[in-house]
């Protein structure tokens, strides 16, 4: 029988793949016998990333990149295209947030620093729109690709404090949905595009908003747990199934939709 999920040899492109969730995802999708693309600004961590896969015995290489610099992503784009012929997956998962962005309870909407706020939209949702423009198109020439953005539990409803983020975040599920009917009606059934929105995940970007330096919670952190139905934070290898699925034949009928991964904590009431 086919297996639906075999994703072996296909060549996955990950933005923000230096990341704790994204380099995760990375090895992950190597051990399925995925060849991997890290792209990421930190040459240091992209290299270290890429050495863990390759000991492993999989296959990977970092290639450094701004995904706010168009010309660069065409330079990664030419080198991924000699070296393996072609793109079948892009992952979107490059972000971040900035203290400027945020509005603490201290603070009213006054104090929102814009230039701030200008960067995070910029850096989530323009830095998921033009890698796509730039990976899209060899997938377009084969009629034949998947992307899967980066979404987020603040992109379904408003959440205090981070209000740049946030904004990207809604953004990117629109996004997400506007591309999937635009490829689809344009240019075939065969380039899909989805999104995952992870629950709460401690990563480098929010430690200092969700734990106190001894481990415990704070109160923000405090907040989340008690609306997540699971009661704790997220593992970063529980995204990598949904990720896995979206980006597999086993769902050759799926396109413009976001899959939580989230605890309950988006289906939460009281």
């Amino acid at each position: 029988m086919m297996d639906l999920f075999d994703i072996k040899d296909r060549v996955v492109v990950i933005t923000g793949g230096t990341g704790i969730l994204g380099s995760v995802i990375s090895a992950y999708l190597a051990n399925q016998g995925a060849k991997i693309v890290i792209l990421g600004r930190n040459e240091v961590k992209g290299k270290e990333v890429e050495e863990t896969i390759v000991k492993n015995g999989n296959e990977a290489i970092f290639l450094k990149t701004d995904v706010l610099d168009y010309s660069i992503l065409e330079k990664n784009r030419e080198v991924i295209l000699n070296k393996y012929g072609r793109i079948d997956v892009l992952l979107n998962a490059a972000g971040g947030n900035m203290a400027g962005a945020n509005i603490t309870p201290q603070e009213t909407f006054f104090d929102l620093n814009m230039d701030q706020f200008d960067k995070v939209v910029r850096l989530n949702l323009t830095g998921s729109v033009l890698p796509t423009q730039v990976f899209l198109k060899p997938m377009v020439e084969k009629k034949k690709g998947n992307i899967v953005n980066f979404s987020s539990m603040a992109a379904f409803r408003p959440m205090t404090r981070v209000c740049g983020y946030a904004a990207a975040k809604a953004g990117i599920t629109n996004f997400t949905q506007f591309l999937a009917n635009e490829v689809a009606t344009k240019f075939g059934e065969g380039i899909r595009v989805n999104a995952i929105a992870p629950g709460f995940f401690l990563t480098e970007q929010n430690r200092d908003l969700l734990t106190n330096k001894d481990g415990s919670y704070t109160e923000r952190g405090n907040d989340v747990i008690r609306q997540t139905p699971f009661k704790r934070m997220g593992k970063p290898e529980e995204l990598c199934g949904a990720i896995h699925y979206l980006i597999s034949d086993a769902s050759s009928f799926v396109t413009a939709t976001t899959i939580t991964v989230d605890g309950g904590f988006n289906g939460f009431a009281m």
